[in-house]
């Protein structure tokens, strides 16, 4: 099997016969960064690159300008936005310095702690699931830069604060950490001081 390389974006236009709208969906999702450089420059390509058919006989002289890179929290924004997820760094960790002031802590040192002690965690949700057969308790697993935890949460909390619950990308949570056998923040009625947050 041979394998073609191209060594700029118009040599790829070409051969691959790409429209515009390829080449910024290409760019967007960081493809073009081997031949155009960073994002930014990728979907910044001079209109000459991918020919518009009603302006063929148009001769376009403008210069490509001199993009800086975006920078990380950027990217990573982009990333989500484009595919819904980014083979950077996990977004908690560009906010972990701020967390821990406000002393959410990460997965990681959530498992070190004892059992039925009150505890702080965050993370991006990833799983909402509430099961017949566990009386009204949603199970949300939020996942941070150092992985995930579940968290019980029980049917009185559930109401009081069910569009967060429910519809939160991101969630910080204050609760009984439970570890028999699986590592959980329960939320429950009986602890006034327990509550979620969100952010999206």
């Amino acid at each position: 099997m041979t394998v073609l390389t191209s060594n700029d974006v118009s040599d790829l236009v070409h051969r691959a016969q790409l429209d515009r709208r390829d080449l910024q969906v290409l760019a967007a999702a960081k493809a073009l960064r081997s031949l155009a450089g960073n994002r930014r420059e990728a979907l910044w390509q001079p209109p000459d690159v991918v020919p518009n058919r009603d302006m063929a006989d148009t001769r376009i002289d403008d210069e490509t300008p001199a993009l800086g890179a975006s920078s990380e929290a950027q990217e990573l924004v982009s990333d989500y936005n484009t595919a819904g997820l980014s083979l950077g760094r996990h977004p908690l960790s560009l906010l972990r310095p701020a967390l821990l002031e406000q002393r959410l802590m990460p997965a990681s040192t959530l498992r070190t702690c004892r059992n039925g002690r009150l505890a702080r965690g965050c993370g991006l949700v990833t799983i909402r699931q509430r099961p017949g057969t566990a009386k009204g308790v949603m199970f949300v697993t939020p996942e941070d830069e150092m992985g995930k935890v579940i968290v019980s949460v029980w049917p009185s909390p559930l109401e009081k604060q069910r569009r967060e619950t429910l519809g939160a990308a991101s969630l910080a949570v204050y609760g009984t950490w439970q570890c028999d056998g699986k590592f959980a923040i329960r939320w429950h009625s009986d602890s006034s001081t327990c509550r979620i947050f969100s952010a999206d």
